[in-house]
């Protein structure tokens, strides 16, 4: 990956935060942070 690319996706990824927060009021992170932990936590039951 070069710089540009790397430069291109953070925009993106910041753009999409941004949209997220103004537009949705962070509800897109907060439901992916749940996802992500209910999979950590099922993850955890097979360990």
């Amino acid at each position: 990956m070069d710089n540009k690319t790397a430069a291109v996706l953070a925009a993106l990824i910041l753009g999409f935060l941004l949209l997220d927060h103004f537009v949705l009021h962070w509800g897109v992170v907060v439901f992916l942070f749940e996802k992500i932990t209910h999979l950590i936590d099922w993850l955890a039951f097979w360990r």
